[in-house]
């Protein structure tokens, strides 16, 4: 696509100052500060899979716990997205992926939709990993689907070790994520909806 898809927002809040800036026609590259190392981790394999470059920078009130920081960065990353995706002409519109990691695997379906929607199955083996609670994952993409308008399936379908659950939960979303944004040669110039927008 020769439209420029990058977008920088900030937002800040009484509990968290955040900026994103998101390119998605990127080579993977990413850079963060949040204060939550094992989702720094985490937002790595949106980068590298979904082959977008995103830059985070993340100040919170981590005195009390995790929960804003993390729920205020998907909220954040999820505006900063539907900014830089823009009017969505010929794009493929859907993604989906499966990825294994050793006994875990899990797959991830998506629409760039405009309707935010998000059914998420991950039964956790253990409550925490790295020291971040597992149930904020579930925040960080809700708030995601309802700040991008993105309808999004999370099943992790088997695994015994939580890491690499959330490891290939959050592949596979990079992975739909990358599949729903490339062009599709035979929309160019088309909205893909049989409403004419999205």
């Amino acid at each position: 696509m020769t439209v420029e898809r990058q977008a920088s927002v900030e937002r800040n809040t009484l509990e968290t100052q955040i900026k994103v800036d998101i390119n998605l026609d990127g080579t993977g590259k990413a850079e963060f500060d949040t204060g939550v190392p094992f989702l720094e981790h985490m937002l790595d394999q949106i980068a590298r899979h979904g082959m977008v470059d995103i830059r985070i920078l993340a100040k919170g009130d981590l005195h009390i716990d995790a929960h804003h920081t993390v729920e205020d960065i998907g909220i954040t990353l999820g505006q900063a997205f539907i900014k830089a995706v823009g009017d969505k002409k010929g794009i493929t519109r859907y993604g989906h992926a499966y990825v294994p990691l050793d006994e875990s695997l899990s797959r991830v379906v998506l629409d760039l939709s405009g309707r935010p929607g998000l059914t998420y199955h991950v039964p956790y083996t253990r409550g925490a990993i790295g020291g971040l609670d597992t149930e904020l994952f579930y925040e960080f993409f809700q708030g995601f689907v309802n700040h991008a308008g993105v309808t999004l399936h999370i099943d992790n379908l088997r695994g015994a070790n939580a890491h690499h659950q959330a490891e290939t939960v959050f592949k596979a979303f990079g992975r739909a994520l990358r599949m729903a944004i490339e062009p599709d040669l035979r929309m160019a110039g088309i909205t893909p909806s049989t409403k004419g927008s999205l």
